[in-house]
């Protein structure tokens, strides 16, 4: 496509040399070695700061002046080319262009300005949007004389740019049409577009320089979409889940709670943290050095690293009434091997749940029968496809405080499993557990709690132990090794020894990086009382938001633990309040919807800031109940719901 237009440019009759001005990255040798052997000039240059690359091009030439034609448009037409070059010389400005506002099909735009124009740009242009797409300070800062030259009708709305596959279908199709003929003219296309419009309809759908209105982390989360199904490898952080079209996506560094993206815009993180990872805040720099020693020493060998002794150890004094511990890197592997331990010590297949432990087939099996199962819990109307439908009648939801139902379900079943969240979303009832654990004892039923979440959020270890109830095994992750994959399963000698009896296996439980970061990790927690400031911090933050729903007249519920924490906004235009939340949060800095996962970097001044942009926030909502439509507020498409709270 570069040769292609290189050739049509050639055709110019005001244009005296042509350069391809490329990056220094070593992957485009081929395109630099092909254009070189017919015979153009090459400039090579900064990858991300393209405006000095155009400027180091142009200074290998000095010319008077510049014509801009971006590599993704291989049917650039000579001919306005030449028009945009001869309005230029004839109006006497510094810059001219034919897409201000657009009338050319996109794909035929030109742009031209003096060489003074752009090394006044060069210097004084600061800002990263102004330095990648090189004329937006010409354009924009007010200090140039500029003209659009249009064409006397509107094509605008044609796309004959190459920034997706979808556009290469087109412009290969026009290509094929054409050939072996290249010197063809846009009016040309433009007739046939009209005569074939099927030719042209499998880009209909993209937005006109879509690519230079989004961000660098929208761009990959496209292309991501395209190698990667789903687009990433958790649901929880895709970009539709938060604000759709807009969502930063992707990371360049993260420090504290603050995180910035892949253009250098930082931001504070009052959102999920990593998804709960980081209790003490990202890159907690006594961690991030004993990960680096271990690195240096070596993290995998034909022996055994001894921290996962030291930190089974740990994990056991911190909860005495334990004996054994695996370690696994991820919640669904924890949970997963719960099971499969429980089972073999019971020598039965039937579980009992309450929340949400992973997407292995042992849960989603609950979704094979009757679809109200998970509904009823936390994933609403998701398929279970891909799980043997034989697993059917071996996994039974029960919902939280409802000791009935797991009673009723006990005495229907001969379970030999329930497996729950200590509390996700509420505290229990009196008794609630309590009554659980006796069930567990009398009928010889595994108990398993689920803390992969909540451990470590309000005391030094599980939840469970601020009720007093122990469970025959138990789960920790997430916060375990503050943004290392750490996993702990826990339990009593006499279940935890069934492991021996299945196999129970994987080759990167045994890697070093994990239990070191979680020792340094419960080190730090112990010695800052870390669950003691999340949970202060997590009770007052719950409290703000209630006094700012009250102050507008937003009707929420709070839930969460405090370190967990959230809320709703009870109306039917619930999900558009939390697009809106997002997007004008994120306009002001912060990663924020209706919900945060606290750590120790969210300090007091961060909080109050936090707070004083999500005010008026809360007074466009208001306005919107009272009449004011949210979708108008809205620059793209609400965003997805996500799981459903436990009751």
């Amino acid at each position: 496509m570069i040769e292609m237009l290189l050739s049509r440019l050639s055709l110019s009759r005001q244009v005296d040399q042509l350069i391809l001005a490329t990056s220094e990255d070593s992957r485009n040798r081929p395109l630099i070695d092909s254009v070189r052997k017919l015979g153009y000039q090459v400039f090579q240059g900064s990858e991300n700061d393209v405006l000095d690359r155009y400027y180091q091009a142009a200074v290998s030439v000095q010319p008077d002046i510049v014509v801009r034609i971006t590599g993704d448009c291989p049917l650039i037409d000579s001919g306005v080319v030449d028009g945009v070059i001869e309005a230029f010389k004839k109006n006497d400005v510094d810059y001219a262009c034919n897409t201000n506002p657009p009338t050319y099909p996109d794909g035929l735009d030109v742009e031209v300005f003096t060489f003074k124009s752009l090394a006044d740009a060069w210097k004084e242009a600061s800002k990263p949007y102004e330095r990648e797409h090189v004329t937006p300070y010409i354009r924009e800062s007010g200090k140039f004389r500029s003209l659009n030259v249009p064409f006397q009708e509107n094509h605008s709305s044609e796309r004959w740019t190459v920034d997706e596959p979808e556009d290469f279908t087109v412009i290969n199709a026009v290509f094929e049409h054409f050939h072996p003929r290249i010197d063809f003219g846009w009016l040309e296309i433009l007739s046939l577009a009209k005569n074939k419009p099927t030719l042209f309809s499998a880009n209909k759908h993209l937005l006109r320089n879509e690519g230079a209105q989004i961000t660098t982390g929208q761009k990959l989360w496209k292309r991501a979409k395209r190698a990667i199904p789903g687009g990433n490898m958790l649901l929880s952080k895709r970009a539709e889940m938060f604000l759709p079209d807009q969502w930063p996506a992707y990371f360049s560094k993260a420090k504290g709670c603050k995180v910035w993206d892949l253009d250098g815009n930082e931001y504070i993180d009052m959102s999920i943290m990593g998804i709960g990872t980081n209790l003490l805040g990202y890159g907690h720099p006594e961690v991030d050095e004993a990960v680096r020693k271990i690195i240096e020493s070596g993290n995998m060998s034909t022996l055994n690293c001894p921290e996962e002794v030291y930190l089974a150890e740990k994990m056991i004094e911190l909860h005495p009434w334990a004996n054994m511990v695996r370690l696994t890197r991820s919640g669904g592997e924890a949970n997963a091997m719960a099971i499969r331990i429980a089972r073999a010590a019971t020598g039965k297949d039937k579980v009992a749940f309450c929340g949400y432990h992973g997407w292995h087939d042992w849960y989603l099996a609950a979704n094979l029968g009757d679809d109200a199962c998970l509904a009823g819990h936390l994933l609403p109307g998701l398929e279970p496809k891909g799980v043997p439908r034989k697993l059917r009648e071996t996994i039974y939801p029960f919902n939280y405080n409802r000791y009935d139902e797991l009673e009723s379900l006990a005495a229907q079943h001969d379970l030999g499993v329930v497996i729950m969240e200590v509390s996700r979303n509420q505290g229990p009832e009196p008794g609630f557990l309590e009554k659980i654990r006796k069930l567990a004892t009398d009928k010889g039923i595994v108990l398993i709690f689920d803390e992969c979440t909540s451990g470590f959020r309000q005391t030094y270890g599980g939840l469970h132990k601020l009720y007093g109830v122990e469970p025959d095994v138990a789960m920790f992750g997430k916060a375990l090794g503050n943004g290392y994959a750490i996993n702990a399963v826990i339990g009593r000698r006499e279940v935890m020894e069934a492991a021996q009896s299945s196999f129970i296996s994987s080759t990167f439980w045994t890697e070093r990086i994990g239990p070191t970061a979680a020792l340094k990790t419960l080190e730090v927690m112990e010695r800052e009382k870390s669950w003691e400031q999340i949970t202060s911090t997590g009770q007052q933050v719950k409290g703000r938001w209630q006094k700012l729903a009250d102050k507008y007249e937003v009707q929420i519920d709070l839930w969460g633990l405090p370190a967990l924490a959230g809320f709703s906004i009870k109306s039917s235009n619930a999900l558009a309040y939390k697009t809106l939340i997002t997007q004008e949060m994120l306009g002001k800095g912060y990663l924020a919807g209706n919900s945060l996962y606290v750590s120790i970097a969210h300090t007091q001044d961060i909080v109050n800031a936090y707070f004083a942009e999500l005010d008026p926030v809360f007074g466009l909502i208001r306005d919107c109940e009272e009449g004011r439509d949210v979708m108008n507020l809205l620059k793209g498409p609400v965003c997805h719901a996500g799981f459903r709270r436990l009751n």
